[in-house]
């Protein structure tokens, strides 16, 4: 398991450096718009059931061609029945929710192609795909409110549709430490703990989806600094 952790060490650190010289803009902001989608025990594995409307703001540092750290603030709604759900609960009995969601996350962005309008002796494309995992906090109010971390696990691709604009697209799922994100209320039965079962670190967990179209503006000085390359 040592040797496994140091070659997967090597590898992070092989691609970081190899990720082409440098970046001409160094900086993204913009916004996003898209669906938000709900997992968890009252939808266990149906993608896109109870769709709701997201709206985002982003922000991107571009270390190079290849690497980016992404911030984003989200606003969101997300929303369950039991009824529409394959489980059975104690009872035969049922619940819904709905709720809105706030969250605020950075992730780190892996691009598989350097990513540029231009020099094309460094092979770059105006387009790639991409990949993307880091760490954010989601809130959300109601009867019974909610806060907790989530990790993003996504891929995306991106264009650029001009020398400043980026068009892009990207789908991931927040996983959550909490299984009480569909619940809204205190009383009654709820959907934190509805078997009675106590959860396990990698049991009963809620999850929710975010399908996002993303327009971004590039800024920052185009300079021989921020290339390297000379």
């Amino acid at each position: 398991m040592h040797k496994y952790k140091i070659l997967v060490f090597l590898l992070i650190m092989s691609l970081w450096s190899v990720s082409a010289k440098g970046q001409d803009y160094r900086y993204e902001i913009g916004g996003m718009a898209g669906t938000s989608f709900y997992m968890g025990d009252a939808n266990k594995t149906k993608l896109y059931q109870n769709v709701y409307p997201s709206l985002g703001a982003i922000f991107r540092y571009n270390k190079d061609f290849r690497w980016s750290l992404k911030t984003n603030l989200v606003i969101g709604k997300v929303g369950g029945d039991t009824k529409k759900s394959d489980n059975v609960f104690p009872f035969a009995q049922t619940t819904s929710f709905e709720r809105l969601f706030y969250e605020l996350g950075g992730q780190v962005e892996f691009n598989f192609f350097n990513y540029s309008n231009d020099y094309a002796y460094l092979n770059t494309t105006k387009f790639t795909p991409y990949v993307f995992t880091g760490i954010g906090f989601t809130y959300a109010a109601g009867g019974k409110s909610f806060f907790d971390a989530n990790i993003p696990l996504g891929i995306g691709m991106k264009y650029k549709i001009k020398e400043r604009f980026n068009l892009g697209f990207e789908f991931s799922f927040r996983r959550l430490f909490r299984d009480d994100f569909d619940v809204t209320q205190k009383e009654g039965f709820n959907l934190d703990d509805p078997y009675d079962i106590k959860s396990g670190p990698v049991k009963n967990k809620d999850w929710y989806s975010l399908t996002m179209i993303t327009l971004t503006w590039d800024f920052g000085p185009r300079c021989k600094d921020c290339l390297n390359l000379y």
